[in-house]
């Protein structure tokens, strides 16, 4: 053979790309760790993918945010307008809002850009929202997953800021007229309020400095702080395995699905494209913030139907259900009751559904690991509180656009607002009551038809002269379904007295616990689960059908 034809391994040496990889793996162990996790069994189910929506909504934002930077312009400084767009030709700006009209009208497929970030945006927070409802409502928070609860939530509160910062950047009318509404709260703090508000905006608003500030903080500061959550976030999903529903073969100690390599990652990049896709479609037929309509920012103006995007709406909602009051303190110091009380009820609303998960684990004082999502029929107690926890919030929500419900639907903008007022504190007790109940009697559908089958609609007479309905027995993947999940006991206050007769002396906070137990537990909590007794003498009698 011809030196010309032989083979890099007959001249004893490998291929390129093999001793590239040789020399990486040496000095960064690659091999040894994709090994390790490219063989990770991940799970499949419809509910799963909202986290994928997430991941893939910011890289598309990362994307479309880095072609947008090349264009905009950070500076509050006034300029007048002599781009393409005709209308505002001539009209004094700031450079912020003549970048976001050059990207619009003059850099090839600017606007494209401009539509797909701002839906990515909406659609990222609201699919981090139902990713996290799935989370709770599955109970998937448990032990050992808390922290990784924390790191969801927080990137939910980082998202919501990131897209306020981003909302407010193109200096229109309408986000300027948001980020008036922000000085005003931060005004109503007391004591250091005027301090907070020359601090952040550099000046008497609406100064020189936020836009560039608000810049930085959207494109660096937020943006890295997010992905460092969600890099976090995916290794302890990795780490701590991926919940998955109950069914015959999984196991707190398994995992039943599909290798990371090659069938998820060809499903999740499929999936990313979809995505992508979508967007695409969304953002060239329905347009979104044209910002060339408001046209530029003046304080002694304000945009017609002023409303934030829907995640920041329930804060000005709490806004507008509060009654405006003011106290004036050794007449030096006001009050702003009318913002500082919903300055405090936002992060209440957010700590309560936030915290939940430990309140739980303290009521039930459960300290095993749980790796099956349940159903939320069998968490009475934790469905209901999550579900009386987004009514609250839609309160706020459908509060923030009083004025719109009562142009569209021709009602009574204050009937709204008292409307509003009153079912902030009636509506989640209400809804509690109701989804408990309803949890309770689809776990009492779940038993019936664990012992007596599925009605099938065909009606049979004994002979004895009894029309009865014959029901179809469940297969024995149903029935582990529906009897898989754990029902624990109530605590117990135990005896009395101790072993040598001294009274024990319960703490209140105890007391609490073990009521608080019963209600999760007890016999008004959960209906019990057939036992495997109950369903072989309903099974093998002669009266079953």
């Amino acid at each position: 053979m011809s030196t010309a034809t032989q083979t890099p391994e007959a001249r004893g040496k490998a291929p390129a790309g093999e001793r590239a990889a040789d020399w990486a793996d040496g000095r960064l162990g690659i091999y040894g760790l994709a090994k390790a996790n490219m063989r990770k069994i991940f799970p499949d189910h419809w509910s799963f993918l909202l986290g994928e929506v997430c991941l893939w909504s910011f890289v598309i934002l990362l994307l479309t945010g880095v072609y947008l930077t090349l264009f905009f312009v950070p500076s509050m400084g006034e300029i007048a307008y002599d781009g393409s767009y005709v209308p505002m030709q001539g009209v004094l700006m700031s450079e912020a809002y003549a970048s976001t009209l050059h990207i619009s009208f003059d850099v090839r497929g600017g606007l494209l850009m401009r539509e797909i970030h701002h839906w990515a945006a909406l659609i990222f927070v609201v699919g981090l929202f139902f990713h996290m409802m799935r989370v709770f409502f599955t109970g998937a928070f448990r032990k050992p997953r808390e922290i990784n609860w924390l790191f969801g939530f927080t990137l939910l509160l980082l998202a919501m800021f990131t897209g306020l910062t981003g909302y407010s950047l193109p200096d229109d009318l309408l986000s300027g007229t948001g980020v008036r509404f922000m000085e005003g709260a931060i005004l109503a703090v007391p004591v250091v309020g005027t301090w907070l508000q020359m601090l952040l905006f550099g000046g008497e608003f609406p100064g020189h400095v936020i836009i560039p500030r608000f810049f930085v903080v959207h494109v660096l500061l937020l943006p890295g702080l997010m992905l460092a959550l969600i890099a976090a976030h995916l290794i302890l999903v990795v780490y701590h395995k991926h919940t998955q529903f109950a069914g015959p073969g999984r196991t707190n100690n398994n995992v039943v699905g599909m290798p990371l390599f090659p069938v998820y990652m060809a499903k999740a990049g499929g999936f990313f494209f979809l995505i992508f896709g979508l967007f695409a479609l969304i953002a060239a037929t329905t347009s979104i913030n044209p910002v060339w309509v408001l046209g530029p920012y003046r304080p002694d103006q304000v945009s017609t139907n002023a409303q934030p995007d829907w995640y920041m709406g329930f804060s000005e909602g709490l806004v507008r259900l509060m009654p405006a009051a003011e106290f004036v303190l050794f007449d030096r110091y006001t009050l702003n009751l009318g913002l500082l009380v919903p300055l405090m009820v936002f992060p209440l609303m957010m700590a309560v559904i936030a915290l939940y998960p430990f309140f739980e684990n303290w009521v039930t004082k459960d300290k095993r690991e749980h790796h099956i999502a349940e159903r939320p029929r069998n968490a009475p107690n934790r469905t209901a509180f999550g579900v009386a926890w987004l009514s609250w919030y839609f309160v706020a929500l459908v509060a923030g656009g009083n004025d719109l419900w009562a142009l569209n639907f021709d009602l009574s903008i204050n009937a709204i607002t008292w409307w509003g007022r009153v079912s902030f504190f009636v509506l989640p007790v209400v809804v509690f009551i109701v989804t408990r109940r309803i949890c309770l009697g689809l776990q009492r559908r779940d038993r019936e038809k664990v012992l007596h089958g599925r009605e099938s609609g065909v009606i049979k007479r004994l002979p004895h002269g009894e029309f009865v309905e014959v029901h179809e027995p469940l297969s024995r993947e149903e029935l582990y379904r529906l009897t898989a999940h754990d029902q624990p006991k109530p605590l117990e206050l135990g005896p009395a007295e101790d072993e040598n007769g001294v009274p024990r002396k319960v703490s209140r906070l105890e007391r609490l616990r073990v009521r608080l137990s019963r209600s999760y537990y007890g016999p008004a909590g959960q209906v019990p689960k057939p036992t495997a007794e109950e369903y072989r003498e309903i099974t093998s009698g002669e009266g079953h059908h």
